[in-house]
């Protein structure tokens, strides 16, 4: 009934005016393109990650032909059948070189291996030994490779329609034994060149990104020891072509066939022009083999042709083109908490371009990290503030992970449309912007676990199995820095870059202090405490230098610290230093002490001794996560998730402990 029911349709479409069915596939063309976004965006991703130079109106121009171009494919699958080989002749030519090659397979009794390419009219192929026959030549052998169909009317319509002209449709089903068979019969075996071969395919690259490529051509040319082309209709017209094969030159391994076929095709998308451009069916997911939620955060694959891949392109890694936005935390601390994951990510997937989103002021640091590729700033809050990221939408990012909980990310992330969207969701906290999020474990208590390793567990959920590397960051302070032993040339000045010794020897210690907090005030070790702290270091190193730091809201704070100490070897630099120079100096240190704040994970990540006096908050979980030297002092009795009140830490206790990593430098 199936077969009935294509046929009498293919048969009015035949009997169409050719004008007409070219009309009918530019509107149903149009249809698709402006009527199913959520392909349209698909479609032009994959022109944006091909060609991102190109303006944004040839990806529109170019992506809305390919709709129609797919349109017309389908409108020739179903009209061809009623089509006598005498009009299939008017529509469509044999290349000069096509029939010279041929002529001379045939004469030398040489069977061969093509490739076929996802342009519009590659099912005129199935009528090419009918053409070479009309042409006075002798009958070719021809076989295609196909995977049967589940509805088994359908099934036979489609071999009775492409078999009528002797073409012969070889079953995956039954193995590969009749395509080498046929081939040592002196035929030819066409296979579908395909990008997107899945989990049987070979990981490669196509266009620099990670592609699963089928390599079967060039197993059944390897095996047989016989030449490849690639065979192709060049678009003339509707419904109309030039049938043309081209012969590949390359060793004759599997793996080099492959490279080197996925290389032409490049190549005629790039220098092709534009309309061969747009007869490529644009439309399928062509880089998808990587995108399985569960394995997001790797690369994996049955067989792997990476090695090959770099030494065929002369690459020294993989081009890093498969886009990664992430949208990172709002706090200096949680920043540096993540740095972890990022640098798990990168390795996991070296694919990879990391494009971070942050607030402005984290950008330098985070460009001196080396983290990521890009690095974008969020727009200020206000009116417009959602508009910068609808435009961002337009740079069709692969994926983004949100570090974030908030519904202001969820929103950002929907509007900046990645197809997948990752995040933490935790109970009573749906988060409907998000499609793809890992459910904190019924159980799983917070308040027990570190938060980079709460990251880890969610990174993990979704394929990494990169180990965390919490070494500190290699950090070079710039010249701008303090040098030893230099002295403020006047308050609120920036130090001089200086030998100048008079204060403090070569040697002495310079210990770093950080006594406000960005946020909460009951995280806040008492002034009076820290006032005794810096007389007691000065009794017990009296060649110490210390250094007061914070924000220009901790400026009332480290002026009430220091006052009445000697500005040579107490000095003040609160709200004095962008967030780069405050890495800089405290790259420099011996020590710091500190509240729980970010200015304690920042010295942590540079491979700074930290000293943290903890009360309310818990170290369990924010805590310095990075493998440098580190103390952690609670109030006496508190339990090690805190909740006691700060005050109760004696400077006594911060002094001992400051003695003994001092000692230990």
């Amino acid at each position: 009934m199936i077969g009935f029911l294509l046929d009498s349709l293919g048969r009015v479409l035949a009997a169409l005016p050719s004008k007409v069915s070219e009309c009918f596939c530019k509107l149903v063309g149009d249809l698709i393109y402006f009527g199913l976004p959520g392909r349209r965006h698909a479609l032009l991703s994959n022109l944006h990650h091909a060609f991102p130079d190109k303006p944004r109106q040839w990806h529109r121009r170019i992506g809305r032909e390919s709709c129609r171009r797919t349109v017309e494919m389908g409108l020739y699958v179903l009209a061809s059948p009623a089509f006598s080989l005498k009009r299939l002749k008017r529509h469509f030519t044999l290349d000069e070189d096509l029939s010279h090659e041929l002529d001379q397979a045939l004469r030398n009794r040489e069977g061969g291996v093509v490739m076929v390419p996802h342009f519009s009219l590659m099912e005129s192929l199935t009528a090419l030994p009918g053409l070479h026959e009309a042409n006075g030549q002798p009958p070719l052998n021809v076989g295609v490779i196909f995977r049967p169909l589940n509805q088994p009317g359908l099934d036979h319509w489609v071999k009775r329609t492409r078999e009528r002209f002797g073409l012969k449709l070889l079953s995956r089903k039954e193995g590969f034994g009749p395509a080498m068979q046929l081939i040592e019969n002196n035929g030819i075996v066409a296979v579908l060149f395909d990008q997107n071969a899945g989990h049987k395919g070979v990981l490669t690259t196509f266009f620099g990104r990670v592609a699963s490529t089928t390599d079967l051509p060039g197993l059944l040319a390897q095996r047989r020891k016989t030449r490849v082309g690639i065979l192709y209709t060049e678009r003339t017209g509707f419904w109309q072509g030039r049938i043309r094969a081209e012969i590949l030159t390359c060793p004759p391994r599997a793996i080099d066939i492959m490279l080197a076929a996925n290389q032409w095709l490049e190549d005629k998308l790039k220098t092709g022009g534009d309309d061969l451009c747009a007869d490529w069916l644009w439309l399928h997911s062509r880089w998808g083999t990587q995108e399985d939620p569960d394995k997001r955060f790797r690369l994996r694959a049955r067989r792997d042709a990476i090695e090959e891949t770099l030494e065929y392109h002369g690459w020294d890694a993989l081009p890093r083109k498969t886009r990664f936005w992430v949208r990172l935390p709002n706090w200096l601390g949680d920043v540096i908490m993540a740095l972890p994951l990022l640098r798990a990510l990168r390795l996991a997937r070296p694919d990879a371009e990391l494009t971070l989103l942050a607030r402005p002021h984290f950008l330098p640091l985070l460009e001196r990290f080396g983290v990521g590729d890009r690095l974008l700033p969020l727009p200020a809050k206000g009116r417009g503030y959602y508009r910068q990221f609808r435009r961002w939408r337009e740079e069709y990012p692969d994926c983004h992970i949100l570090f974030t909980n908030s519904t202001r990310g969820d929103l950002e992330a929907r509007l900046i449309g990645a197809p997948q969207r990752f995040g933490i969701a935790r109970p009573g906290k749906p988060r409907r912007c998000l499609n793809l999020t890992w459910p904190l474990p019924t159980g799983l208590d917070e308040a027990t676990i570190h938060q980079t390793r709460l990251w880890e567990k969610f990174f993990q959920h979704f394929g990494l199995q990169q180990e965390l590397d919490l070494s500190p960051f290699a950090w070079e302070a710039s010249a701008s820095a303090p040098a030893a032993g230099s002295k403020p040339d006047a308050p609120g000045v920036s130090f001089a870059h200086s030998e100048d010794t008079t204060a403090t020897t070569a040697n002495a210690p310079r210990i770093g202090l950080i006594p406000g907090t960005e946020n909460s005030p009951e995280k806040r070790w008492p002034v009076d405490h820290w006032r005794t702290l810096v007389a007691a270091l000065q009794d017990a190193r009296p060649d110490a230098q210390v250094f007061t730091f914070g924000t220009e809201r901790d400026a009332a704070i480290t002026r009430e610290v220091t006052k009445d100490f000697r500005p040579q070897s107490v000095i003040d630099r609160a709200g004095k230093t962008a967030l780069v120079e405050f890495a800089d100096e405290l790259s420099r240190l011996d020590l710091l002490i500190c509240n729980d704040t970010g200015g304690m994970h920042l010295a942590n990540a540079l491979g700074v001794p930290v000293l943290v006096v903890f009360g309310p908050t818990n170290p369990v979980r924010t805590g310095p996560i990075f493998t440098a030297p580190t103390r952690l002092v609670q109030p006496a009795g508190c339990p090690p998730t805190g909740g006691m009140s700060i005050s109760q830490v004696h400077p006594d206790m911060v002094l001992r402990h400051a003695l003994e990593l001092l000692g230990s430098r």
